[in-house]
């Protein structure tokens, strides 16, 4: 079984403390690749440090909607730049977030509209953060693939069947985290149903939301096998098939990522 934890987060201190061991446990558990996302663009240089120092690393660049009023707003040009790294495989993750509505709204849905941009420019794909904001999300992302198609996935995704099918009418790929794994999820494991095969990511978010029966304690990309096994009985196929599929489609979204070697 061959995985890719398509969304982590390699820098935060629960991981960073042990990233040799996290490593370790992640390619014993089939994960062959991750990818660190970035936060906050002011930090992209700790990012690509990681990605540049170990070969199954590589990483994004963007403002998460919640540090949206915590740094300076970056240009599409300027996102543009800092993406040309070469372990850069996305922009992102950006987004809205009216659960914690940290940013304000207006000037969340600005700087995610810059990252559109600087994914369209780039033809990297974006990583999309999105909570309780469906309809503003639904919305913006129909204006914005009106005004030019790009590339998208909705990561850990916790919202809305009507969300789910307009991103998938729109071409976006979704990925579910652990969260599809607990026991008081069923609504998303029924979105998870109508996600076409060929849509689908995993993910772990780490290191929150550690999947069953890890709940509650550091989440690591290890742990991406747990949502793996979980969404391959949800499509009534092998953990190996669901493995299989959802690491080529994250080579398909990820296209600035080369290919395994045969």
């Amino acid at each position: 079984m061959r995985l890719i934890d398509t969304h982590c987060h390699l820098d935060f201190p629960e991981l960073a403390r042990d990233r040799a061991g996290v490593l370790s446990r992640a390619g014993a558990a089939g994960v062959a690749r991750m990818i660190t996302i970035s936060t906050e663009v002011e930090k992209f240089s700790q990012l690509a440090a990681i990605a540049e120092s170990h070969a199954e690393i590589y990483c994004s660049v963007g403002t998460h909607p919640s540090h949206a009023h915590e740094e300076r707003e970056f240009s599409a040009e300027e996102l543009v730049t800092l993406a040309a790294h070469p372990k850069c495989v996305a922009i992102g993750e950006t987004g809205l977030d009216y659960h914690y509505d940290r940013a304000p709204r207006e000037l969340a849905q600005r700087v995610f509209r810059s990252h559109i941009s600087a994914a369209r420019k780039t033809g990297l794909p974006l990583v999309i953060h999105s909570r309780d904001a469906d309809d503003d999300m639904a919305r913006i992302l129909t204006e914005e693939m009106a005004a030019g198609p790009f590339k998208a996935l909705l990561h850990c995704f916790t919202s809305g069947r009507e969300l789910a099918e307009k991103a998938l009418t729109l071409g976006c790929y979704i990925s579910f985290s652990g969260i599809v794994t607990f026991k008081n999820s069923q609504d998303l494991r029924d979105i998870a149903e109508i996600v076409p095969l060929d849509r689908l990511l995993v993910e772990t978010d780490a290191p929150f939301l550690a999947p069953t029966p890890y709940r509650g304690k550091t989440n690591e990309p290890a742990y991406v096998a747990e949502t793996a096994r979980l969404l391959a009985g949800v499509k009534g196929i092998e953990v190996d098939a669901l493995a299989e599929t959802t690491t080529a489609n994250a080579l398909r979204i990820f296209d600035k990522m080369p290919s395994f070697a045969a």
